[in-house]
């Protein structure tokens, strides 16, 4: 792998539109695969976008109409605006591609700044990103109703009606309340492309966003879990100029000491 190199694209004042961007690390891909550069991570702060990977589905999307931008990326909508810091590893593996190993590689640098900050964080299993856990069912309050047997914890419409939109119930159900609601919930995102052995796309940190953002949409399409931030967590404001140089250090020493190896595959019959 070759030394690691960080673009600022912009931040604050000077973030950038989404497309804009996206037209940027198509550049840079073509660039890598080339080898006319070497691995490069775009660091930027976008302007209020919604963006939805290949999966998404069609009720997790805004109900009211907002524009959304269809990406070729994996995993499903989410949103991207002021507060967040996100980051586009450039970086060409090798084949065969293990896409999964590079998606755990970006979620520990996550967790390494996380933790710099005091705060303990994990992943999920199932569900990609970095994960604040919440308190066991048993003891998170009630949402949607009391339930009158005290000793067992309400039923979560959200989980086993099929037909219940979290939306359309006020903000007990809202993502960005989750904290509230003791239930997991994610800081981090990330969602990738790997396209002629480079990738693309990366992850979003929620630095110090307004959260409610995520109440529109159904956030990675996951309806029993919500969103936070390093803000929220910590109690404190947190912004993009403090966690960008940790963020970048902890990216430089794990995907530059990564033990690359190509995915092994089975022989037939094996």
């Amino acid at each position: 792998m070759t030394e690691l190199r960080f673009v600022h694209l912009g931040f604050g004042p000077e973030s950038v539109e989404y497309t804009a961007a996206w037209e940027e690390q198509r550049r840079v891909h073509a660039a890598r695969f080339a080898d006319e550069i070497d691995d490069t991570c775009l660091m930027v702060e976008h302007e209020p976008v919604y963006t939805a990977g290949r999966r998404t589905d069609p009720s997790e999307r805004p109900l009211d109409g907002t524009p959304v931008i269809d990406v070729d990326r994996g995993g499903k909508i989410t949103w991207h605006g002021p507060g967040q810091l996100v980051g586009y590893p450039i970086m060409k593996l090798p084949r065969p591609v293990d896409v999964v190993a590079h998606v755990r590689r970006l979620e520990e640098a996550l967790i390494r700044t996380a933790a710099e900050f005091g705060l303990e964080t994990t992943r999920v299993e199932g569900r990609s990103g970095v994960w604040v856990l919440g308190d066991p069912v048993e003891h998170r309050p009630a949402i949607g109703g009391l339930s009158l047997d005290f000793s067992v914890p309400a039923p979560d419409p959200r989980t086993g009606d099929d037909e219940f939109d979290a939306r359309l119930h006020g903000p007990e159900y809202a993502p960005s309340n989750a904290g509230q609601r003791r239930e997991d919930r994610k800081l981090a995102a990330i969602g990738i492309r790997v396209a002629k052995g480079v990738t693309m796309h990366g992850f979003s940190l929620n630095v110090n966003p307004d959260s409610t953002w995520f109440d529109r949409i159904i956030p990675c399409g996951i309806r029993d879990a919500g969103v936070t931030s390093l803000s929220y967590e910590l109690g404190r404001e947190v912004t993009i100029a403090e966690v960008l140089p940790v963020v970048e250090r902890h990216l430089k020493d794990v995907l530059e000491h990564a033990e690359l190896r190509p995915r092994e595959i089975e022989a037939a019959g094996a």
